[in-house]
């Protein structure tokens, strides 16, 4: 899952960014609140976690913006305030959860983590789509019961089909999602990392799980039960 962390405080942020990757996800960072409404805009995001005492542009306003722009991906809000009428802004702003500085870790990761399995409508850490499964706090998959080896690229790619499923999501979208913003991509590279995914997935082809749009993208075809 890949997350935007919208922090001005410096070692909040690292700190933060540092857990969440150990933990297996992939952030992206930015210190205000116009570069991480621009972030959150302009590339393939699963989550945002928003600071509402953002400089440049408040929290509550990236909230209001993304919601505005149609962006349905979740947001958790931080906040330093521990009034409840800070609260009820944010909510009624569009977040769909909230959390008072300070905080533990554990608290915000088990938020996150109810948050995403919402947006996947997932029960549990399990998502289960005919003979495929998925469990998102292990990032494992398998197929009729027995683990598929995947590479983390390969992981991801998969997990970002499956959370988009209902449609078709375009190679700039994937490779967006997958890469550094800032970094040079092969669409071939993204081509081979498809190939290799529905054979692992599907190795005598009968399963077909990807379906290739040409010109289009890539969209995953099979529904939970």
């Amino acid at each position: 899952m890949r997350l935007l962390l919208i922090e001005d405080e410096t070692a909040l942020r690292h700190s933060l960014k540092k857990q969440l990757e150990a933990d297996g996800y992939r952030v992206d960072e930015a210190a205000d609140g116009e570069d991480g409404l621009f972030q959150a805009n302009e590339y393939p995001v699963d989550l945002a976690i928003v600071d509402l005492g953002l400089p440049k542009l408040s929290g509550l306003s990236v909230v209001e913006k993304l919601r505005a722009n149609g962006k349905t991906l979740p947001i958790l809000i931080l906040t330093a305030r521990g009034s409840w009428q800070d609260k009820v802004k944010g909510l009624e702003a569009g977040a769909d959860d909230y959390l008072v500085k300070p905080f533990e870790y554990p608290e915000l990761v088990a938020r996150v983590k109810a948050l995403l399995r919402r947006s996947l409508k997932a029960a549990s850490d399990t998502l289960v789509l005919g003979p495929i499964s998925l469990d998102f706090s292990a990032q494992q998959a398998k197929v009729d019961g027995v683990s598929v080896d995947l590479t983390t690229f390969e992981y991801r790619m998969l997990e970002y089909l499956v959370r988009e499923r209902a449609r078709v999501v375009s190679k700039q979208e994937l490779s967006d999602y997958l890469y550094p913003h800032d970094e040079d991509r092969d669409s071939n590279v993204l081509e081979v990392l498809i190939g290799r995914l529905r054979r692992k997935l599907d190795p005598d082809g009968s399963l077909a799980p990807i379906e290739t749009l040409r010109g289009r993208g890539y969209r995953f075809v099979i529904e939970p039960a």
